[in-house]
Parts: structure tokens; sequence; C-alpha cells
């Protein structure tokens, strides 16, 4: 906007209206959780498509001494966007290849545990990890191996993963899936999580 006539009311009426936060789409904060490759620029990478599309940044919470499952860095960034450019910073993100964990209220929001059992270790466990990763309904939240006798012999793995609403059938046949092609026997689900 370029003229200066109007009172400032009129401007800030008129601003809130170009930019789409009057009442109704007024800019909110809103929390999304990154899973970033430990590798310099990613963050800066991450933070792009919030800055081009209209987030302003509120905080970010950077947890490089934790891993995920994935062995990947948990990001917490605040911003605050109206409904609308929320959307599409979000869908930005996945645009760019940046792995949402959670976005708003998009999240992970019911859990499944199961037990892996067998030769878990020469099985590729890592290798199993990824491919329930790769499960568009769930995300690998825990993992807790128990391989008393070492490699070559029976160990367990529970896995706590977080699943979309509706998306635990989804999980628990791509786990079932990796269990059998791997020889692996699996114990589901556990209490904490259902189908």
């Amino acid at each position: 906007m370029t003229s200066t006539l109007g009172s400032d009311a009129d401007r800030e009426g008129s601003r809130a209206a170009e930019e789409g936060t009057g009442h109704d789409g007024a800019p909110q904060p809103h929390t999304i959780r990154l899973e970033l490759a430990d590798e310099p620029g990613e963050l800066l990478a991450a933070l792009e498509p919030i800055s081009e599309n209209g987030g302003n940044l509120l905080s970010i919470f950077h947890e490089r001494g934790n891993v995920t499952p994935r062995g990947r860095i948990p990001v917490e960034v605040d911003i605050e966007a109206t409904p609308d450019r929320f959307e599409t910073i979000v869908a930005a993100l996945r645009d760019a290849g940046v792995n949402v964990v959670q976005a708003g209220a998009e999240q992970y929001a019911e859990e499944l545990v199961v037990v892996l059992v067998g030769d878990i270790v020469d099985s590729d466990l890592s290798d199993t990890l990824q491919r329930v990763e790769a499960c568009p309904s769930a995300s690998v939240a825990d993992v807790s191996v128990n391989a008393p006798a070492g490699r070559g012999e029976s160990a367990s793995a529970r896995l706590r993963l977080a699943t979309r609403a509706g998306g635990g059938t989804e999980a628990l046949t791509t786990v079932r899936e990796l269990a059998a092609e791997k020889e692996l026997h699996v114990i589901e689900p556990l209490a904490g999580g259902g189908v």
C-alpha cells in the first residue's frame, strides 16, 4: 500500500485485508515438529519455507544432543501465521523434503506398541526402522532393544509407533510384512496403543 491518506486504523484495516489477517484469519501461534539430518545447513533450509511463506518465527528448540530412532535431530519451531498461511508453510516444508512430524493440530494422534522377536541384530534393525518410518501413517517414537546373547541369537525390540488417527492398521500391516520377510515374530499390540 503506497497511499499515506487516511487514519492509522484505515491503513491497518486495509493491510489486514491485503494480508488476510482479519478477525477470522488472525495470526495465531503454531508449533511444528521436524526431524532434520545432522548436517550443516539443514536447519536453515527448514526455516526458508517458513520465511518465504509469511511465517513469523517465535522460537526454535533444537535438540542436537537427542537423536530420533532414525538418527535425526528433533527440532521444534514455534511460528505465528494465519491459518491459511500455516497450511501453505507446512505444504512448502514437505515439498522441500523436510520431515514434518507434527504440524499444529495435525499430529500423530494414536500410539501402537509392538515387540519384534528373533535375530533382530542380524536382520538389520536400522533397515527395519527406516522401512517402518517410510509408512506414511506412522513414525517410530521409541525403540528399546534387548539382545542378551549378542549377534546371531534371539533378541527383542520394542517399537512404540506414533500413528495418524486411523493409521494403526496400515502401520501394523507394515510391521507384519517386515517381520515375515525377516523371519521375526510380532507380539502386537501392547497396552498403550491399539488398532
